[in-house]
C-alpha cells in the first residue's frame, strides 16, 4: 500500500526548542519549549505546520486521522478510513527518555574552510603576524598563480584543484554538518577551481553555503607567492566564481555567491571599488562579507593605508561595500561613529570570540552592538578560531561577555560599575539566539532559518543528551563484582543528566559540555545530511 501514496510529509515528533523572537525592540529571546508533532513538506523542504496536542499516541492517531496521513513505514494505516484520500507521511521521532530534541541548525556567518588544516594553530602570535606565519601559506596550496604572462587564472573547472585541496574541503564540511551546523558563510582562496570545488562539495553535500573567492591584488601587503595578479584579473575572476555557482544552483536554494575582499589592506583602491559595482549589478545585490576592526595594529595599518577615509568602516563605505547585505567579521575595536555607520547602513557582525581571544585580538562588545540596533551572528573563524563549532562560539561568547566588564574600554565608557553591573554579560539563551535566529539575520535569511515558524525551511538539528542508567544495584556492587560503569549506557558525550534538571538547565548543560557527539541527525531544507549512530 505504501508504494502507491506519495509521501508528502516528514512529520516529526517529540520535543521542539528554540528561541523566541523578541516582542519588542530591545526585549531579550527566551528559549522555548512545544512538544508534540511538526510536518515538513518532502516537496521544498518547509515547516507546514505543527499540533501541540499531539504528544501521545491516542491524540497522534486522532490527527492522523483528520489529516488523512499514512505512515508508510507502519504496516497498518491507523485511523485511516479506505475511503479517505489518503496522504503519505513518514514520522521521525525524539526519544524522551534519552533527552532528545529538535533543535535549529547552527548558522556559522564566517569560517574559512581553507585554513581548516590550521585549526588550534596560532601559537603566541597576533593577526599580522599569523596571516603570514599560518593562513598565506597554506591557502597558496589550493592552485596555481595567475598567469604571469596575462596575469588571468585560466582554469575554472573544480576538477583542476589539488586533491588534498578538495579533501581539506570536504573533510570541512564534513566536519561543520557533524556539529549542527546547517548554513556557513565561507571564505575560500583567490584560485577558481578550489572556489568553484567548495561550492560543489557544498551542494553536494548538502550543506547551505556562501561561497566566496577571496579578492586580495595589493602587492604592497599580499605576499608575491598567493596574491592576484591585478584588480581586473580579481573582478573577472570572482565573475568567473560567481557564473559557477549560478549554473550550480540557479535559483540559489542551497549555495550562493558572497563577494570577498579579504579586508581593506590586501585590496586596492580600484579592486575595491570594482566590487562595490559588482555587488549593485546584482538584482538584489549580491551578498558581501570582510573583515572590520579586529585587531588594533590592524586598525592603525587601515589608517595608515587610506589617509583620506574617516575609519576603517568608511574606508569600506566609499566603496560601496556597506550595504544591509554586509557581513562585517569581529568588529572588536569600533568606535561609536563607526558602529552609528554601520547601524545606518543595516550591515551586520560577525562575533567570533575564540579566534578574538586566541590572536589576543580583544573582547568585542556584543551588548553594546546589540543595544545600538545592530544585528550579531556568530562565527567559528576556523582557524583563527580553533573549532568548528558554533555551539563552541556559544559558550565562548558567553564567557567573553562575562570579561569585558573588566576591560578598561568598558570601565571608561561605563563610569559607574554598580549601574551596569552584569549588563554585559550574554546569558545561554541569549547566545544560542546569535547562533540561530541572529546567524539567519545576518545571512539574510531571517524569515528562512533559525527557528520552527511556519513556512521555515528544515535546517534543524536533533540533540540526543542522554539519561542516567537505572540499575537495581550500587556502584559498589558493580565494581566489586568486575562489571561495566553504570554510566555506560546513560549519558551521550560529556553531558551528564542525573534526572533532577529542569529543562532549562538541561539546555545549558548541553550549551556547557557539548559537542558533536551530541548532534544524532541533522537535516537541511528537509534532508537528512547528517546521521550519528
Amino acid at each position: 500500500m505504501g508504494s502507491t501514496i506519495d509521501h508528502a510529509f516528514n512529520v516529526y515528533r517529540g520535543t521542539f526548542i528554540q528561541l523566541s523572537r523578541p516582542a519588542a525592540p530591545g526585549a531579550k529571546p527566551e528559549l522555548c519549549r512545544d512538544q508534540g508533532a511538526l510536518w515538513v513538506s518532502t516537496t521544498d523542504g518547509r515547516i507546514k505546520g505543527w499540533n501541540w496536542e499531539a504528544r501521545d499516541e491516542e491524540n497522534f492517531v486522532t490527527l492522523m486521522t483528520e489529516k488523512g496521513w499514512v505512515d508508510l513505514e507502519s504496516a497498518e494505516p491507523t485511523g485511516v478510513s479506505h475511503d479517505a484520500p489518503r496522504i503519505g507521511i513518514k514520522v521521525i521521532k525524539a526519544n524522551e527518555e534519552r533527552n532528545e530534541f529538535f533543535f535549529p541548525g547552527f548558522i556559522d556567518t564566517h569560517i574559512h574552510a581553507p585554513q581548516y588544516p590550521n585549526a588550534g594553530l596560532f601559537g603566541s602570535t597576533t593577526l599580522l603576524d599569523w596571516l603570514n606565519t599560518y593562513t598565506f601559506p597554506v591557502e597558496s596550496k589550493f592552485g596555481e598563480q595567475p598567469d604571469p604572462n596575462t596575469g588571468h587564472q585560466t582554469k575554472t573547472d573544480p576538477k583542476d584543484t589539488p586533491i588534498p585541496a578538495q579533501q581539506i574541503y570536504d573533510q570541512v564540511i564534513a566536519r561543520t554538518l557533524s556539529h549542527g551546523t546547517t548554513c556557513a558563510s565561507y571564505f575560500a582562496t583567490i584560485h577558481v577551481p578550489a572556489t568553484n570545488a567548495l561550492a560543489a562539495l557544498c551542494h553536494t553535500r548538502g550543506q547551505r553555503a556562501f561561497i566566496g573567492r577571496v579578492c586580495m591584488d595589493e602587492p604592497k601587503f599580499c605576499p608575491k607567492y598567493y596574491c592576484d595578479f591585478s584588480a581586473d584579473d580579481s573582478i573577472t575572476a570572482t565573475r568567473d566564481t560567481i557564473d559557477f555557482i549560478y549554473s550550480l544552483d540557479p535559483k540559489g536554494r542551497l549555495v550562493k555567491p558572497i563577494l570577498t575582499p579579504r579586508f581593506a589592506p590586501t585590496c586596492s583602491r580600484p579592486a575595491l571599488k570594482a566590487l562595490g559595482d559588482l555587488a549593485a549589478e546584482f538584482d538584489p545585490p549580491l551578498h558581501i562579507q570582510t573583515h572590520i576592526s579586529e585587531n588594533l595594529n590592524e586598525v592603525a595599518l587601515v589608517k595608515e593605508l587610506f589617509p583620506e577615509a574617516d575609519s576603517y568602516a568608511g574606508v569600506y563605505d566609499d566603496f560601496n561595500l556597506l550595504t544591509r547585505r554586509t557581513i562585517l567579521a569581529h568588529a572588536v575595536h569600533l568606535s561609536a561613529t563607526e558602529r552609528k555607520l554601520v547601524r545606518e547602513r543595516e550591515s551586520k557582525i560577525s562575533h567570533c570570540p575564540a579566534s578574538n581571544s586566541s590572536l589576543g585580538s580583544g573582547i568585542c562588545p556584543v551588548r553594546t552592538l546589540l543595544d545600538e540596533g545592530i544585528t550579531v551572528g556568530l562565527g567559528t573563524d576556523v582557524s583563527g578560531g580553533y573549532s568548528p563549532s558554533i555551539l563552541e562560539a556559544t559558550r565562548q561568547a558567553c564567557l567573553a561577555s562575562r570579561l569585558l566588564g573588566y576591560t578598561a574600554e568598558w570601565k571608561e565608557d561605563h563610569p559607574d560599575p554598580q549601574e551596569d553591573e552584569g549588563r554585559e554579560k550574554l546569558s545561554v539563551a541569549e547566545s544560542l539566539y546569535l547562533a540561530t535566529r541572529g546567524g539567519a539575520a545576518v545571512v539574510d535569511m531571517a524569515e528562512d532559518l533559525g527557528g520552527f515558524d511556519a513556512g521555515m525551511l528544515w535546517d534543524v538539528q536533533l540533540i540526543q543528551l542522554g539519561a542516567m542508567k537505572e540499575v537495581e544495584r550500587s556502584p559498589l556492587e558493580t565494581f566489586s563484582n568486575g562489571e561495566e560503569s553504570l554510566v555506560a549506557a546513560g549519558p551521550v558525550g560529556n553531558v551528564d543528566i542525573f534526572g533532577t534538571e529542569t529543562w532549562e538547565e538541561k539546555i545549558q548543560k548541553w550549551v556547557w559540555s557539548g559537542d558533536d557527539r551530541n548532534v544524532k541527525a541533522v537535516w537541511v531544507g528537509g534532508r537528512l545530511v547528517h546521521t550519528r549512530s
